[in-house]
């Protein structure tokens, strides 16, 4: 962090220890362990790292009470994954939470994990560079095509990960199909991209032109920086490209590399 300057950094779990798959009980009792655990690590950062909380997603009542659990004791917002088993982010009970979560006013990280396709991207990390962006962009699309968005509040906050995965690229995709077939658009009553307003991405997209295009998809307020550290894939030289970028303002540059971060997760 004082290496690359990052003066504060928020934390949450691996994907890998969601455990969806498992029982609620032990589901509940691994996001308690965590969300423990990880206090007590932000604990001795002189207040420079902050977490998120890691829930039993997979049961909503129990996901509801750990996350107020885990604020009450410090937690900034909460981590999820971008669906349970079959259940998408337009899920009843996935939509309780969601709701919950503005109730409370619990900042939202969507991570996607459990990737799609696994029997045809076992070769060449494809389940990293194909499945996951189209996790990602699956989980938007969900939440805007079956109407979620017009029954979650507006205030809530939801973040989706690794720069939304291939969403902006595709949006104009997305509002051509609104515009011509009558099945995109049976649930959602307005035009795809008029939804951008209703989320927040991070800048870990790796190339300056693919940022350039996510600040002008989603707006210079909705975007805000990220890594995918420590991960290999994640960027080992926290900023350097936001910094070195000159198809962005110092403007744009300075609300990604902080002033987003904090009205999304603060204010």
């Amino acid at each position: 962090m004082d290496r690359d300057g990052v003066q504060h950094q928020i934390m949450c779990a691996t994907p890998l220890l969601f455990a969806y798959q498992r029982k609620s009980t032990e589901a509940e009792d691994c996001a308690r362990l965590f969300n423990d655990l990880a206090l007590e690590m932000c604990a001795h950062s002189n207040g420079r790292i902050t977490a998120l909380a890691q829930v039993p997603l997979q049961d909503t009542d129990a996901a509801c009470r750990e996350l107020e659990r885990a604020i009450a004791h410090g937690h900034l917002g909460v981590q999820i994954g971008n669906h349970v088993a079959n259940r998408d982010l337009d899920d009843e009970g996935l939509i309780t939470f969601l709701q919950h979560c503005a109730s409370i006013d619990a900042p939202v990280l969507i991570h996607p994990w459990d990737m799609l396709g696994r029997e045809r991207m076992d070769r060449y990390m494809m389940q990293w560079l194909v499945a996951m962006p189209a996790e990602t962009q699956l989980s938007i699309l969900y939440l805007i095509l079956s109407g979620a968005f017009e029954r979650l509040p507006e205030s809530l906050k939801l973040c989706f990960a690794h720069g939304g995965g291939s969403f902006a690229f595709l949006l104009g995709r997305v509002d051509n199909a609104w515009r011509q077939r009558d099945i995109v658009r049976e649930k959602c009553p307005c035009l795809p991209s008029s939804y951008t307003s209703r989320f927040s991405v991070d800048s870990a997209v790796f190339d300056e032109a693919a940022l350039r295009l996510l600040i002008d998809v989603m707006g210079e307020e909705r975007v805000m920086f990220g890594t995918d550290y420590p991960f290999p894939l994640g960027e080992q030289n926290m900023g350097a490209l936001i910094h070195s970028a000159t198809r962005i303002s110092p403007e744009e540059k300075s609300k990604i590399l902080g002033q987003n971060a904090k009205s999304f997760f603060w204010q």
